[in-house]
């Protein structure tokens, strides 16, 4: 399963983002203006799908799960792996789960009830 990815925001042909609102998204502000064009790598988490644009400047390892054949996993699912009631359940599984064992009250039986 492919974890990388790559993100890319285009202002080549609009204003840009005003510097405020770009810190605020976490951009660089200098990337954002008129103009220019912002690129990134991200990877995605194994366990809950988010996409996650890599840091260039982090420090600290990342996390992996051995359990999802040494996939990676982002800072929140690592967190919760640590805790002493964390039930290992990659996204896929979460996912097949749902298909073979439907739960009563699905939101189709509700729409159109």
């Amino acid at each position: 399963m492919k974890q990388m990815g790559y993100l890319m925001v285009d202002h080549r042909a609009s204003p840009g983002l005003p510097e405020d609102i770009a810190r605020q998204a976490g951009y660089d502000p200098t990337l954002c203006r008129e103009g220019k064009m912002y690129e990134a790598d991200t990877m995605t988490c194994s366990h809950c799908k988010c996409s996650v644009v890599k840091n260039p400047f982090r420090t600290r390892d990342r996390h992996y799960c051995q359990k999802c054949s040494g996939h990676y996993i982002c800072d929140p699912c690592a967190f919760r792996a640590t805790l002493p009631d964390y039930v290992h359940a990659p996204f896929v599984q979460v996912i097949e789960q749902a298909k073979t064992h439907p739960q009563q009250g699905s939101p189709l039986k509700l729409l159109t009830a």
